[in-house]
């Protein structure tokens, strides 16, 4: 997308021809100490970045010491070249694949903040922007220019600066919003064309697809999103088209949500704030993406100390934050930014969202991450962050957490549940490690020493949802060993009658160690299937059904129970045609159950299956057996 009316620009060349300086006037304002900001990722100006280096390369004596700012350089910053070490020092507050070596061998520096706190810095003096390089577009009939793809803090740097110097691009486009620059605030304008950098994936991969499929469950219709770059909210964007009245809130926007945008998943119609548009801070994407947004009034810019405000994420309704990590502890305390002492990333927006989206009514937090290094020789999931790590989310601000082994949602349990949740979701060649590492650190029970088969893969294949005739919708899913309090608050939530029925005799209260036995299984033998019902937050248990394999035969023992006040809604039935099915997938050929004679309700679950049922009576009992073939 290249805009072809100049005719503006050459307006503005008439009414302030000293603005058109050539660039050696303007760079001959660099002195030593010079702290010159560049404007951000896809929105950096190449041409004034590449003719600053020029200069400095054939005039050596004229710059030393500059200090120069930046949030992310997409582009190769040849200033951070070491030829160029007495001349610039870079300082970055996010860390990208051009600086991060730079960096890590101390030859640049990273300044931890959160991006929405970095307006505040240049606004304190805390921060001093003596040149600000940025890019704009063509002018409009005002003679205003649009910052276009990185609104971020450039606006705040513009502001802020004492020369400020903008490439003009007839390639970027005009967005709107506030993301407009006068004539007047600008010292320097500088006319280059040149196609805008842009920031590409490759096709996600299955463990990258996996993950958006779960993340997919978490996330409802009407939902405003934030999500992160990468492959991994690559993927979980695609996995989003069939969602509906998504809104857009966040700092950045990418291919993946003009996709959905254009796919009609993302309508904004539900946001309660900035209702009926996508609201961003800076875009990397391609040409196609920038071509969209470009003069689009469903799409605004936000300088970010607006769209990364925790106070104005949290006024959004249902609002949905969803980042990566790259590390993550037993206790659910996580870091973004680096590997021990290696610096990667940066604090960036991650947790201006995680905390804005937490205070959200209806707000939820999701932390994604693969289960393993990238060569797979290292669990992402540890017993203790890494020597020397930084904490980027506290464990008091990670709810849901995503792996291509499933979900472990974390708000308000304790480190045992936590530790435990975490494990079942770890890549299994690395559970029974972690189970031993939570031991040790006395983060789970030591009694959890032998589990024969319960650390196995867990069988997501399983997952299903389902419906009764009146319209409430549950999950059916195999249980957890990290299930122990959604099944302590199931038990505790029954009457006397159904904990008698169930167990045959009159029982005050189930105990821990009984509970833990049903999440304690091998899915090679057993299954015990939960009902749980999803209410933007913890699961709530409402029925369990369970078979055990009898052994050496190809016959198992049922058992169900329904909470008291879902009842007579036609979700025994569910459950149990649900274990039949999953049985008969693993060759059992019969099923049996012992039933109390004056339990009606169940006696008439099994007699209407349509099975063939055998009974045999005893003194209390009944003895039911059903063939499965």
């Amino acid at each position: 997308m290249k805009r072809q009316d100049t005719r503006h620009l050459d307006r503005l060349r008439e009414l302030y021809p000293g603005k058109f300086a050539p660039l050696e006037d303007i760079f001959g304002l660099i002195h030593r100490g010079t702290s010159i900001f560049i404007g951000s990722s896809c929105g950096e100006p190449q041409f004034l970045v590449q003719s600053l280096v020029d200069h400095v390369e054939s005039r050596t004596h004229r710059i030393y010491g500059s200090r120069v700012i930046h949030v992310w350089t997409l582009g190769v910053a040849p200033y951070a070249q070491k030829k160029f070490e007495e001349n610039f020092r870079h300082n970055s507050f996010f860390i990208s694949d051009s600086s991060r070596d730079v960096i890590n061998r101390g030859l640049g520096d990273y300044t931890p903040a959160h991006l929405s706190d970095i307006p505040r810095l240049f606004r304190q003096g805390k921060l001093q922007v003596d040149v600000a390089l940025i890019q704009v577009s063509l002018p409009d009939e005002n003679g205003d220019m649009s910052l276009g793809v990185s609104v971020d803090i450039v606006r705040s740097a513009v502001e802020h600066a004492k020369i400020a110097v903008a490439q003009v691009n007839s390639f970027m486009p005009y967005v709107c919003g506030e993301s407009l620059v006068g004539a007047a605030e600008i010292d320097y304008l500088v006319p280059h064309d040149e196609a805008l950098l842009e920031y590409r994936l490759d096709p996600p991969d299955e463990t990258a697809r996996e993950i958006g499929r779960y993340v997919a469950r978490i996330v409802r219709d009407g939902d405003t999103l934030q999500v992160g770059y990468g492959a991994i909210p690559n993927a979980i964007l695609s996995s989003l088209s069939g969602k509906r009245d998504l809104g857009i809130h966040t700092e950045l926007l990418t291919d993946g949500v003009v996709d959905l945008i254009r796919g009609g998943a993302v309508t904004n119609a539900k946001k309660s704030l900035d209702r009926g548009k996508t609201v961003a801070s800076f875009c990397m994407g391609t040409a196609d993406t920038y071509a969209f947004i470009d003069n689009n009034p469903a799409v605004e810019f936000r300088p970010i100390d607006y769209t990364n405000s925790p106070f104005v994420i949290s006024r959004q309704d249902s609002m949905t934050a969803i980042n990566t990590t790259l590390q993550i502890d037993l206790c659910g305390q996580s870091t973004a930014e680096s590997l021990g002492t290696t610096l990667y990333s940066g604090v960036g927006g991650q947790a201006d969202f995680m905390r804005g989206a937490a205070l959200s009514a209806g707000g939820k937090t999701i932390l994604t991450m693969r289960s393993t290094s990238n060569d797979g020789k290292r669990s992402r999931i540890v017993p203790v962050l890494d020597s020397g790590a930084s904490t980027t989310l506290t464990r008091a601000d990670v709810q849901y957490v995503v792996t291509e082994h499933g979900i472990a949602y974390l708000h308000g349990k304790n480190i045992r549940d936590r530790a435990l949740s975490l494990i079942t979701i770890a890549h299994p060649k690395f559970r029974e490690w972690l189970l031993e590492e939570a031991k040790r650190l006395g983060l789970v029970p030591q009694e959890l020493e032998s589990i024969d088969g319960a650390l196995s893969e867990y069988p997501a294949h399983l997952e299903t949802y389902r419906k009764t005739g009146d319209g409430l919708l549950f999950l059916l899913r195999p249980v957890k060993v990290s299930d122990v309090e959604n099944l302590r608050l199931f038990f505790h939530s029954l009457s006397d009658q159904s904990l008698y029925t169930r167990f045959f005799s009159n029982v005050e209260f189930v105990p821990q160690k009984t509970i833990r036995r049903f999440t304690i299984i091998d899915y090679s033998r057993e299954m015990t299937i939960l009902a749980v019902v999803e209410e933007g937050g913890p699961e709530t248990v409402i029925g369990i059904g369970q078979y055990v394999v009898e052994k050496g035969k190809l016959a198992a023992e049922i058992s169900l129970l329904v909470r008291d006040d879902y009842q007579n809604r036609g979700i025994g039935s569910i459950l149990m045609d649900y274990l039949f099915a999953a049985a008969q997938r693993e060759g059992i050929l019969e099923m049996s159950a012992t039933v109390l004679k004056e339990n009606a309700k169940m006696l008439h679950l099994f007699y209407k299956t349509g099975l063939q049922v055998t009974s045999a009576e005893g003194t209390d009992t009944v003895r039911l057996t059903m063939p499965l073939v």
